[in-house]
């Protein structure tokens, strides 16, 4: 970082800030969102037309009871059909009958043929015979649902283990953001970084600016701002620190350190990337509320480069050191600073070639195209 002149004369502070704010987050550190949504039409309907989506989000102890029920209760309902074919064949009275199911004479045995079926266990005492067609067909669509169910159950679970969740778990920010200079601007940096060996194909991160405002009617109306990130498109090979340069256009210009501490903001952060083992779009957010922009302080660094490979101490991922920086807003400080810069000095046009090169826009050239006329005048 450059300092020049004209910042002595600025108000500067090495600040800690650990100024503390206790309104409630609209984004969790974990990206969650704390939202709590009621009286949603038809919200049993819903969940159960996308029951895919359903089970997925559901936690695992609850989806372990929910295919042991399903299973249970497929082995349960077939294995009622199974008795009740047998009831009425006259299997259960007569033993010397030629049965629809072999072994099948109690309720007990028709559960158990039926759970056998379905697993395809095949203990070899009870089976079909050819004397019921219906027992038949029954067997046959007790294979086609379990072959359904099994399909289902795979699925689900292949879907958890590879949710987009725990893979996001393994790409973090850091704990702060921080305001320093950069390139002689006011610029809001945060680091983000991926934890595993194996890293993703391309990312972009993106920021908004989220502001909430209650009225005393009890409406409340949150807005939402973007902030404008140079260099959006990140390949996350080792922790970067994401910027966005205080300008104009940004909505924290007109913020300075004291205005900070009195913002109630939140400053929604998300990297969105596609993992180069699975091929999968995943999205890790966190957020960063007003005490936790530090202002006056920078990242450390946690790049080494040695002779085979480039070393990254993670230990340093969250550290940051303080820094020089004017307590003023951006909007303040440039005009601070353009206000001290020395003036030109005003151009003697004494030839008229240098007002043409002046016309032209070549400054540069007019003034030596008079420097030359005016040498020539006291040489004459």
């Amino acid at each position: 970082v450059q300092y020049y002149g004209y910042l002595d004369e600025i108000p500067n502070v090495l600040t800690d800030d650990n100024y503390y704010s206790k309104k409630k987050r609209y984004v969790k550190k974990d990206g969650s969102c704390k939202m709590v949504v009621h009286h949603v039409p038809e919200e049993w309907l819903l969940w159960v037309t996308d029951i895919f989506t359903t089970l997925v989000e559901i936690r695992w102890r609850v989806m372990f009871l929910t295919f042991a029920f399903s299973y249970i209760l497929s082995w349960l309902f077939f294995g009622i059909l199974f008795w009740i074919i047998a009831l009425t064949h006259g299997d259960m009275k007569d033993p010397n009958n030629e049965p629809c199911v072999y072994e099948v004479r109690s309720f007990t045995a028709a559960f158990l043929f039926s759970l056998e079926t379905q697993t395809t266990i095949g203990y070899g005492f009870r089976g079909m015979s050819e004397n019921c067609m219906i027992a038949i067909i029954i067997v046959t669509i007790q294979d086609v649902i379990s072959v359904f169910i099994d399909t289902f159950v795979i699925g689900i679970a292949v879907a958890k283990m590879a949710s987009a969740r725990k893979r996001a778990q393994t790409v973090g920010f850091s704990n702060c953001a921080v305001i320093s200079l950069r390139d002689d601007h006011l610029c809001l940096s945060w680091r983000v970084g991926d934890f595993r060996r194996n890293h993703m194909v391309e990312g972009t991160a993106h920021a908004q600016l989220v502001r909430h405002l209650a009225h005393s009617t009890g409406k409340v109306n949150v807005t939402y701002k973007d902030l404008n990130i140079e260099e959006n498109n990140i390949i996350l090979a080792t922790p970067t620190t994401t910027v966005h340069k205080i300008t104009p256009g940004s909505p924290l210009y007109k913020v300075s350190l004291k205005d900070l501490r009195k913002e109630n903001f939140e400053l929604v952060v998300s990297f969105t990337y596609t993992d180069d083992c699975t091929g999968i779009l995943h999205q890790t957010r966190t957020s960063y509320t007003p005490s936790e922009i530090l202002w006056g302080q920078h990242f450390q660094e946690m790049i080494r480069v040695t002779r085979r490979n480039y070393r990254v101490d993670y230990a340093l991922f969250n550290h940051t050191v303080k820094v020089l920086v004017p307590e003023l807003s951006a909007e303040e400080y440039d005009l601070k600073k353009y206000s001290q810069r020395p003036k030109h000095k005003p151009l003697h046009i004494s030839s008229p070639t240098a007002a043409v090169e002046l016309v032209n826009g070549n400054s540069l050239e007019a003034e030596k195209a008079s420097t030359s006329s005016a040498v020539q005048e006291h040489e004459l």
